[in-house]
């Protein structure tokens, strides 16, 4: 592993460790080099994914893309860091027992907005007012009424 510091490839692990999620290893590493210390990741990958995008273009899955979008439609809500690893995780583990290597983008957002409706209802409507590209407020008027039951009856 490079170190991130000096750019050294002779790096030490000093510690390893499972992860809080238990689907990663945590390690400490070292390096003699430059003396700096920094912990890395090892996950498990089933498979390389491949993300369809709307517009036909292919690319590869990005973890850390999805658990950026994730975080930001969390951002100031009160869920827990943990749960969002976990929940980040589910999703990737989900994507990769599929089958297929190559997954639309459109399934992509389907299966983060039923796991953010589980967790968070603010955090749902915000990543889906991107995902699904409101252009008014009447636009959201819409998507919230349909999350109220009852609302609908009741007009």
């Amino acid at each position: 592993m490079r170190c991130p510091f000096c750019g050294n490839i002779d790096t030490q692990v000093k510690d390893s460790r499972p992860a809080e999620d238990h689907v990663a290893i945590r390690r400490r590493r070292f390096c003699p080099a430059c003396g700096g210390r920094f912990t890395t990741y090892e996950r498990v990958q089933l498979r390389d994914l491949v993300v369809i995008k709307s517009n036909g273009r292919r690319e590869d899955f990005d973890r850390d893309k999805l658990e950026r979008s994730v975080r930001i439609a969390l951002q100031k809500r009160p869920v827990d860091p943990e749960r969002i690893d976990q929940m980040v995780s589910g999703i990737v583990r989900r994507l990769e027992s599929m089958g297929e290597t190559d997954i639309p983008s459109k399934t992509i957002g389907e299966i983060v907005m039923e796991a953010l409706a589980r967790i968070d209802t603010v955090a749902y409507v915000r990543f889906a007012s991107v995902y699904k590209n409101f252009q008014a407020a009447d636009d959201f008027d819409k998507f919230v009424s349909e999350l109220r039951p009852g609302a609908a009856a009741e007009e």
